[in-house]
């Protein structure tokens, strides 16, 4: 099977970690595999790298949005050609448009993989990451047009809000698609791994590879490899990639007004996915409609 396997998800909701996980488990890794050599193995849309060869040797941060949308599909399908076999690409665009123009090119897709996280934790998460406060990423979580900045060597990603994002990836069944929640990742490993080696094709993998792979890439040898090696997807806002890697910090984190921002704005998709079950007496307290 050729073509593009994403590995689709709103920033700060596990992506990382799951290419982490496939790159020891596909490698049969006997060793953990650092973070900076997860770029042989999963490839990421937003690469200047994937785009030069369609600019006429200009960078990319000189482009406007609309060329930048115009030249995705070019990107894709050179990526699905590169390789006889399928190829991991690692996504945070929603599966909408930019500019009119289609954000995910279906012809050169082969299946996708998305992860999803509770955007209560998702919040603290991408505050950390781009250094802003948790009412800014907030407000950034639920904005239509929201995107990240177009810099120098990264074309921006297009998320759109994190209700959209989910809706858009999750919302049709397709056999060639497999979602997973971080809190599965994190409370349920094996049989959670165990349903994506299937997914992938590989159903006789072994227990013992499975558990390796996941020994190999929980976020404590991450964040010891972060640690001694670094990690070039680092940003420079935060103290370290690896941050926590825990579920329900929300909890003491968050104040009231900020649960029911999210939870207003969210919940359909919260409820979907067993998110702080809103029960009748919430929705009161929250003043969700």
């Amino acid at each position: 099977m050729g073509g593009i396997i994403w590995l689709a998800s709103h920033p700060k909701s596990g992506n990382t970690w799951l290419r982490a996980f496939l790159h020891n488990f596909m490698r049969n890794a006997t060793q953990p595999i650092e973070p900076n050599r997860l770029n042989e193995l999963t490839l990421g849309d937003g690469q200047e790298r994937f785009f030069l060869p369609f600019t006429d040797g200009r960078p990319t941060a000189n482009l406007t949005l609309q060329e930048i949308a115009a030249l995705r599909s070019k990107v894709q399908q050179s990526l699905a050609a590169s390789s006889s076999d399928s190829v991991f690409v690692k996504t945070h665009n929603w599966l909408g448009a930019d500019n009119g123009i289609p954000c995910i090119d279906m012809r050169y897709t082969a299946g996708a993989i998305y992860v999803v996280r509770n955007p209560l934790d998702v919040a603290l998460s991408l505050a950390d990451h781009f250094g802003v406060g948790i009412d800014a990423a907030i407000a950034q979580m639920a904005d239509p047009e929201a995107r990240t900045a177009n810099l120098p060597r990264r074309v921006p990603d297009v998320m759109s809000s994190w209700s959209n994002h989910v809706r858009s990836w999750t919302q049709e069944r397709n056999p060639r698609l497999h979602v997973m929640r971080y809190e599965d990742m994190l409370a349920k490993p094996v049989p959670t791994f165990t349903k994506l080696a299937r997914f992938l094709g590989l159903p006789q993998a072994s227990r013992e590879r499975i558990e390796r792979a996941i020994k190999f890439s929980s976020f404590e040898t991450l964040q010891k490899l972060e640690s001694s090696k670094g990690f070039v997807e680092k940003s420079t806002h935060s103290q370290r990639f690896f941050r926590r890697g825990e579920s329900g910090q929300w909890q003491d984190a968050l104040t009231p007004e900020q649960i029911r921002n999210i939870a207003a704005v969210h919940h359909r998709q919260m409820e979907r996915f067993n998110y702080w079950p809103l029960t009748p007496g919430n929705r009161r307290k929250f003043g969700i409609e």
